[in-house]
């Protein structure tokens, strides 16, 4: 079967793997298709995420659906043949963070395709890969494989917007539409957010975010663009970068939220601080996600739309070109690998 391995900066290498079979516990799954995400670019580009560097060659991918093979011993869920997605996380269970319910900041969790321990977790980008059997999810009716790999990345969104508290009749800011941000977009309409405003420096990635249902599109770049608010209610920062924070922090009204979200580059980021003081502003991380992955497959369930985010399907053989497409965000959204069945 065939791999897509990270290797090191600029390392990205399609490999004939030997095929996995399941042990205790465990169930086989014969991956269709898995999303490049950014965390899977920024390995590509950069040998590593944030403060996660690479210290081995590692198997990328975390967003991952397919059919089920077979079981190891002791272990059940859906029956073989059955189209799943595959929720990347394995907390353990027994640290505070588990036990309050915060199963997506434990402290010893295992995540599909992160180098954020060592030995690496192995990711999802293969033919075949084996996971625990309770990462497993039946799909809903009506929800075909190819919307079902925006589930990860929705399950992100959804865990953000909640973060935010109530945002029903609120109107919400979203800096960066990428992937990530448009789907934020959609998160935030579900969970009855009055408007949405998005803001991105290209054209294309906000016609991306009224796809998803942005009501006002917003050129980043530009200070007299008649779409920028006076201020908002719920700021979500999707950028990754610190002028997409310090729009957030000036947006958001006094005693509003702004919700962290981009993963900002390592090491200190300087932004308006003195606003989080004088203005009360609350300013709140979000990592990942838990129990949204169910809600994200639901959500997708209902609202075929979103399958107009994936900008294209590329055979794992030209993993490369379709990491260079994934990068480049004048010409696509969300970008899927496809194994052979």
């Amino acid at each position: 079967m065939l791999g897509c391995v990270i290797h090191g900066a600029g390392e990205l290498r399609v490999e004939e793997l030997p095929a996995p079979e399941p042990g205790p516990g465990q169930a086989l799954v014969a991956v269709r298709y898995g999303g490049v995400c950014g965390s899977d670019l920024h390995y590509w580009r950069h040998g590593g995420v944030g403060d996660f560097r690479l210290r081995e060659p590692m198997l990328l991918g975390h967003e991952v659906v397919g059919t089920v093979v077979s079981y190891g011993a002791g272990a059940s869920g859906p029956v073989p043949g059955t189209a799943v997605a595959v929720h990347p996380a394995t907390p353990c269970g027994r640290c505070p963070e588990c036990v309050d319910g915060r199963a997506n900041v434990c402290r010893d969790t295992r995540y599909l395709g992160s180098a954020a321990r060592f030995p690496h977790v192995q990711g999802g980008f293969a033919g075949r890969v084996v996971v625990p059997a309770g990462q497993l999810r039946a799909l809903p009716d009506g929800l075909g494989l190819r919307r079902a790999a925006l589930a990860e990345p929705l399950a992100v969104a959804l865990h953000a917007v909640r973060r935010a508290g109530e945002v029903s009749g609120s109107h919400v800011l979203v800096t960066g539409a990428g992937p990530i941000g448009c789907l934020v977009v959609a998160a935030a309409k579900a969970a009855g957010a009055a408007r949405v405003t998005a803001t991105d420096l290209l054209p294309e990635a906000l016609g991306h975010a009224a796809v998803a249902g942005a009501d006002t599109l917003v050129r980043a770049d530009d200070p007299d663009d008649t779409g920028w608010p006076t201020e908002v209610d719920v700021a979500v920062e999707a950028s990754g970068v610190a002028a997409g924070l310090d729009t957030c922090l000036r947006l958001v009204r006094r005693g509003g939220v702004v919700v962290q979200l981009g993963m900002l580059p390592p090491g200190q980021t300087p932004f308006a601080g003195n606003l989080a003081v004088s203005r009360e502003i609350e300013l709140r991380g979000a990592f990942r996600f838990d129990t949204e992955f169910d809600e994200a497959l639901e959500l997708l369930a209902a609202r075929g739309e979103l399958e107009g985010l994936i900008s294209a399907v590329v055979p794992v053989r030209a993993a490369e070109s379709a990491f260079a497409l994934a990068a480049d965000r004048g010409r696509s959204c969300k970008v899927l690998l496809a194994f052979e069945p």
